[in-house]
């Protein structure tokens, strides 16, 4: 499954792969962003896939303070498509699992 990671980031870019949930459920199952202090982006995840594949979790221009509770569109940013699409498939199955164990 994803973990928080210390990787670089450098490199990394959209390829049209997203997870939707609120910013607490993230935090329950990757643990505390990054805050950002952009004007597109409010907080942010540097994570790894199992195969140890880099890749940030983010919202993007929500030019707002998003609820902690609130469902919104997360990015994912990768060094390519199959990074992000592996990184949606195993945040997908977290999100799955917490809800199933009622983390969420």
């Amino acid at each position: 499954m994803a973990k928080l990671s210390n990787q670089s980031t450098n490199g990394t870019s959209f390829h049209s792969d997203t997870i939707t949930c609120s910013l607490n459920d993230l935090i329950a199952i990757i643990g505390k962003p990054v805050r950002c202090f952009d004007d597109k982006v409010n907080f942010e995840w540097t994570c790894e896939t199992d195969k140890g594949d880099v890749f940030t979790i983010y919202d993007w221009k929500e030019y707002r303070s998003i609820p902690e509770n609130q469902n919104i569109e997360w990015h994912i940013g990768g060094h390519n498509k199959g990074v992000t699409y592996q990184a949606k498939i195993e945040l997908n199955d977290m999100l799955y699992l917490a809800t199933k164990e009622g983390k969420i």
